[in-house]
């Protein structure tokens, strides 16, 4: 999951903060570089959020073709679970 964290990190990496309550905007106090706003945060946030989401739906998509070529060869199913778990 995308934090604050990962936001100010992905932004700017050098800069210094601390951040309570965890994962909020409001508790940020800036230690060093420039304040980041809240608005560019968020927005990076979400941006962060799908490039997970798009790479856990890759992993998917290719166990699941994985999964097919291996049923196509002539394997069974027990055995391809065998071979991939």
């Amino acid at each position: 999951m995308a934090t604050i964290e990962n936001a100010i990190n992905a932004i700017s990496p050098t800069t210094e903060f601390s951040c309570s309550p965890a994962n909020s905007t409001e508790g940020i106090t800036w230690l060093s570089g420039t304040p980041i706003s809240a608005e560019d945060l968020e927005a990076k946030k979400v941006e962060l959020q799908a490039a997970e989401d798009a790479v856990k739906a890759q992993e998917i998509s290719n166990k699941a073709s994985g999964n097919q070529k291996l049923l196509d060869l002539g394997l069974s199913q027990s055995e391809v679970d065998a071979l991939t778990k």
